[in-house]
């Protein structure tokens, strides 16, 4: 039977057509915790430049016949910059002929999740970041779950990371968790018993991100927030903004060569195919300094 793949492949290349585009981002920022939070903000290939207050008004108190206080406000701009985010999947060329559409449908959930992860552990991490800022960079860190019961236990841990946050003259809007916490905040409660965390129920039990409230603020639980002993923050959630540019750029060859297990093997001579997808995402933190780290206290 003659090959016909060679002409499939080549309705692939170019970009993703915008019904198929739109699920990939969709599902790519619904596990990625870090743009769940975040602000999303419209991004383009220059670029985008992002207010930020750095002072404000002031009013006084004027006596009868006195003279008004003048004040004024400042503000400074931030640069949101596009950086590349790639992932490339080798499969064989008999895979991609037996039904190419069908193909892309089935990778589509593992394209997303290796962007959320990239994404996510460049921006709590610093991991292989391009990106200025991370939220690592934060001086605030409480140990986790060192605190016995009849001290508050867990709930004076999520207080005391909360407090140092305030006390910088920041706002606490949610908190990030990672999911090997889960059991923990379930069992937490607070002084008068109630629990901690209160979940909301799954819409798509297959997402990687659980949505709660926890001290009635939103609360994720998400995989790959773990990174040594640091297991979840709080913080001011706002102060993290991101943006994507367009759509995915998508191409498939089954020329080229591509480096798999540290060596370089031409998709030629193995009659292997070679998915590419590219997307272009920028991420500012305004404050590093608004969000608090919680350590695991039992491995420190």
């Amino acid at each position: 039977m003659a090959i016909t793949a060679p002409t499939t492949l080549s309705d692939f290349s170019g970009f993703i057509p915008a019904e198929i585009a739109a699920p990939i981002f969709e599902d790519a920022a619904e596990q990625s915790a870090v743009q769940r939070l975040g602000q999303r903000l419209e991004l383009g290939l220059s670029g985008q430049a992002i207010p930020v207050v750095t002072s404000r008004p002031t009013a006084s108190w004027v006596s009868e016949a006195g003279q008004k206080a003048a004040s004024s406000g400042k503000m400074s701009l931030k640069t949101m910059s596009p950086k590349k985010l790639a992932t490339i999947v080798v499969v064989s060329e008999e895979v991609v002929r037996a039904n190419p559409a069908n193909y892309v449908e089935l990778i589509r959930s593992q394209m997303a999740e290796a962007f959320a992860t990239a994404f996510d552990s460049a921006a709590l991490h610093g991991t292989n970041t391009p990106f200025d800022n991370y939220i690592d960079e934060t001086a605030n860190s409480v140990a986790f779950g060192t605190n016995a019961a009849d001290d508050g236990g867990i709930y004076a841990d999520v207080l005391a990371g909360m407090g140092l946050v305030l006390d910088g003259g920041n706002k606490v809007r949610g908190f990030l968790f990672d999911e090997t916490s889960e059991v923990d905040l379930l069992g937490a409660v607070d002084t008068t018993g109630r629990p901690l965390w209160v979940g909301t129920p799954l819409e798509d039990t297959a997402s990687a991100v659980i949505p709660g409230r926890l001290l009635g603020r939103t609360s994720l639980l998400a995989s790959g927030v773990k990174s040594d002993d640091i297991i979840g923050y709080c913080g001011d959630w706002n102060q993290v903004a991101w943006g994507v540019v367009g759509g995915i750029n998508y191409r498939v060859s089954t020329e080229a060569s591509v480096t798999i297990d540290g060596s370089l093997v031409s998709l030629f001579e193995y009659n292997l195919v070679a998915i590419l997808a590219e997307a272009e995402y920028g991420l500012v933190i305004n404050n590093v300094d608004a969000f608090c780290q919680y350590t695991d206290g039992e491995s420190s």
